[in-house]
């Protein structure tokens, strides 16, 4: 398997070296290798792919709808992320990409209060939209609510 190009712009390399691409589905197809697996961060189903996904139920603006899946979501991205090419999607790239990004990072071990700003460094400047998407990330490693 070949691996993202870590110049990119849009991959974030973990401290594991594990490589993650993120982008917004509304700037529609990205030049250069497809993903091998996505996980796709929406209120409504993801369009078809060419390669595997998996959804997690996420509003724009908003948390996701199922923590628990989520979180599932996540750990299986990261493992995956260690022997194939992976991204990470929502409509803009920034917001919920931004905050799965900063939960990978901390399942990759960057402690939860620097998550957010690991991955404003080295993905985009404006991810993590809301403080209620911050709150989630400093919380992430909390079991969820019942």
């Amino acid at each position: 398997m070949e691996p993202w190009d870590q110049t990119r712009p849009d991959v974030l390399r973990l401290p594991s070296g594990r490589l993650i691409r993120g982008r917004g589905l509304r700037d529609g197809d990205v030049e250069g290798a497809a993903p091998q697996f996505g996980l796709y961060l929406l209120g409504k189903p993801p369009p078809r792919m060419e390669w595997a996904l998996r959804w997690v139920r996420w509003p724009d603006w908003r948390l996701p709808v199922d923590r628990v899946d989520a979180r599932d979501a996540f750990s299986e991205l990261w493992l995956r992320a260690g022997s194939e090419r992976v991204e990470v999607a929502c409509d803009g790239g920034r917001g919920r990409t931004g905050t799965a990004l900063a939960c990978l990072a901390i399942l990759d071990g960057i402690h939860p209060d620097d998550a957010v700003q690991y991955v404003r460094k080295h993905y985009n400047v404006k991810a993590v939209e809301t403080p209620w998407q911050r709150r989630y990330v400093r919380k992430f490693q909390q079991p969820p609510a019942d």
